[in-house]
């Protein structure tokens, strides 16, 4: 791989999950390129194997069969904990269900992973990039609560600053807004669509909900475990 532009490039993706002694194929060829700063939207249904495919392109999970490569880099190539630390500063994850940790404000939930990857920045200056995260995400004045203090959309805002703490080059967005009510979930939307713009942070989001908003650079419809459209669904 040697395109310049090209962050995400996944090549003939295949996931085999075992179940005694039946096979079960997540993901039967799969291929996906994301260039830098471009937005994807993955719709489909339940089963069609859209996060499979995220969680593989985001080096959570590994494919049985193809290849992804991430600024150039063979992810699978690389050792557990070399991958691992791309994720950490390269890649933020945002998922349905949150997973911010119980015992902690929502600023050190954001200010986690940078002491996660041992940033050089001073604690001080993490803090007050946690800060300027929680008012881009419009929660300035939520910092100490915890997360059961927090409704659904503002547990989401918060999980969104915490992917963009160690300023990563893309965000992995796994059915960001499925918890929440549609005019909560139009807000997640705006606010990721916003970082993209703005920041030129490169986005893929995962969504079994096709009535979605049309601005993408890319739109790919999956089913059985493929891509069957790349044209944008609203023509």
């Amino acid at each position: 791989m040697n395109n310049s532009n090209t962050m995400i490039l996944a090549k003939n993706i295949h996931k085999i999950y075992t179940q005694g002694n039946c096979k079960i194929e997540a993901l039967n060829g799969v291929d996906l390129e994301l260039k830098k700063g471009e937005s994807l939207l993955i719709v489909g249904p339940s089963g069609a194997g859209k996060s499979t495919l995220l969680h593989i392109v985001g080096g959570l999970d590994t494919p049985t069969i193809g290849e992804v490569f991430f600024n150039g880099m063979n992810l699978y190539s690389l050792k557990d904990e070399e991958r691992a630390k791309i994720r950490n500063k390269k890649m933020g994850f945002v998922f349905q269900f949150y997973h911010l940790l119980p015992e902690f404000s929502a600023l050190e939930n954001i200010m986690l992973p940078a002491f996660i990857s041992k940033d050089a920045r001073p604690t001080r200056v993490i803090k007050e990039s946690a800060m300027n995260l929680l008012e881009t995400v419009g929660l300035a004045d939520r910092r100490s609560h915890k997360p059961r203090e927090l409704s659904g959309g503002e547990a989401q805002r918060v999980a969104i600053a915490r992917a963009l703490i160690n300023e990563p080059d893309v965000i992995l967005a796994d059915e960001p807004t499925g918890n929440l009510d549609s005019e909560m979930g139009s807000q997640i939307y705006d606010i990721l669509w916003k970082i993209n713009k703005e920041s030129g942070t490169a986005l893929i989001i995962v969504s079994h909900n096709e009535m979605m908003r049309e601005d993408f650079n890319k739109t790919y419809y999956m089913e059985d475990g493929n891509i069957k459209n790349k044209e944008a669904l609203w023509v």
